[in-house]
């Protein structure tokens, strides 16, 4: 489909009536959209990760040339330009990413884990604690809109957890490294971030994951990003020389549950705000109203008509879904079953649904709480499992940017009262390597308790 053609391509009007669809159709109108062929993807990041592995810098250049148009060889944005961006960005711009930043940074300075010490048996102490990752890797996608709010997202738990290495890469502008957004530098300023690489791609994932002469190796890479970006973080997170990263994360997606109560124009506004985000976005309502459905697809094709890109939106919204249910309670079921990566409740009494959802990743509630607020300024964090990983998996935190380990602290009273035990499992399971360890300390405990003859 050509921009033209999408652009007056009108979106989906069928509704889905929930309650005379079989089991098999109603698996399909909660179907994601499917992804390009996966095996083609996964080929070619292969080949650009194992080219950066033995090119190193080299690589990354070439890759810049190939798919970004830059002459220059530089991928690290210097100080120097830093400063230059930042101090061309408008005092508007400025105080928004401002405020965004601290309320961002509030809500998850409240997340600071707590080191937790207990004595399980007298004489047996044991200890879970938290340290921060050593090293981490930002990535911050450019492509068709660059997102600052993401530098926050990410930069701000990397902060507040005391990361001791904080290294950010991201798409350079087209022709010139140094043309990236001024939103982006100065949001990574307030989050402590100097270290910033002009690159994208599988190739910027491949470099963090490995390592080159210009980018050292981070210890957890952390952001979302195209096809591409996601393949290759899947990858050198099965590799043991690799990385680990933050979570799978695929094309955005939201479900907004209404009733006749709620504004069509909200409704539509928020539709519309996720179908921006890619042609492989995807938008659902769900409703006990027929008469609310229909107003709101109006809203849409009116709103859609004066959005900047609405091309990009009109195929998101190709595969939308309006779906009619007989009542609340069976809109809460659908969305439940289809666990979207957001969740917007626009009815009479929205807070009574809230505790009824158990795999959505991140809420909003009420007529006033769009989910542009989540995205950019509230303080919760945007980045959140999607393609229906909501049921097992959680919005990015705090805790993500550290890692816990246990600690234990055994007395001679303690292994007394316990070894017994520790022995009896250990041969029940036929480890007597296990059981021999606590045996012969046993025994000299027993040894040193005997009293002593008298000469």
């Amino acid at each position: 489909m050509t921009s033209e053609q999408a652009i007056k391509a009108k979106p989906t009007r069928v509704i889905a009536n929930w309650s005379t669809l079989s089991a098999q159709h109603q698996a399909e109108v909660l179907a994601r959209p499917k992804l390009a062929d996966s095996s083609d993807i996964k080929q070619a990041v292969e080949q650009i990760i194992q080219k950066v592995r033995q090119q190193g810098d080299a690589a990354l250049v070439a890759y810049s040339q190939q798919f970004d148009g830059l002459a220059n060889n530089n991928l690290v944005l210097t100080q120097q330009q830093q400063q230059q961006l930042v101090s061309a960005l408008a005092a508007e711009r400025k105080a928004a990413i401002d405020l965004a930043y601290a309320n961002i940074r509030r809500f998850h300075a409240a997340q600071l884990p707590q080191d937790i010490e207990v004595e399980t048996s007298p004489g047996v102490l044991c200890q879970l604690k938290n340290s921060a990752i050593n090293a981490v890797g930002l990535y911050i996608p450019g492509g068709t809109a660059p997102l600052p709010s993401t530098v926050l997202m990410l930069g701000v738990p990397a902060q507040l957890a005391g990361c001791k290495r904080i290294v950010l890469v991201t798409p350079p502008g087209k022709k010139l490294a140094e043309n990236i957004a001024p939103e982006i530098v100065y949001a990574a300023t307030l989050c402590g971030i100097t270290e910033i690489y002009t690159l994208g791609g599988a190739q910027a994932i491949a470099a963090l994951a490995y390592g080159t002469n210009s980018i050292s190796k981070v210890d957890k890479i952390f952001g979302p990003g195209n096809r591409y970006v996601t393949e290759a973080k899947q990858q050198v997170s099965q590799d043991p020389q690799g990385a680990q990263i933050d979570m799978p994360a695929g094309p955005s997606e939201v479900l907004v549950i209404a009733d006749s109560q709620a504004n069509a124009s909200f409704v539509a506004a928020d539709l519309l705000s996720q179908a921006e985000h890619g042609v492989d976005s995807q938008v659902l309502l769900v409703s006990d109203s027929l008469a609310l459905i229909k107003q709101v697809q109006t809203e849409v094709d009116k709103q859609l008509a004066v959005l900047s890109r609405q091309a990009i939106a009109s195929q998101a919204l190709a595969h939308s879904r309006y779906i009619l249910t007989p009542s609340l309670a069976q809109a809460v079921a659908v969305t439940n079953a289809y666990a979207p990566e957001h969740l917007i409740i626009q009815t009479e009494n929205p807070e009574q649904l809230v505790s009824q959802f158990s795999s959505a990743a991140s809420i909003f509630v009420g007529p006033w709480s769009p989910e542009s607020a989540g995205d950019y300024a509230s303080g919760t964090n945007h980045v959140l499992p999607t393609y229906g990983f909501s049921k097992t998996l959680s919005s990015l935190s705090l805790v993500d940017f550290y890692r816990r380990y246990t600690v234990q602290t055994i007395s001679k009273l303690g292994l007394k009262n316990i070894g017994p035990a520790i022995v009896t499992l250990a041969q029940a399971e036929g480890l007597d390597g296990h059981a021999a360890a606590v045996i012969k300390r046993l025994d000299v405990l027993a040894l040193s308790e005997q009293p002593r003859s008298i000469k």
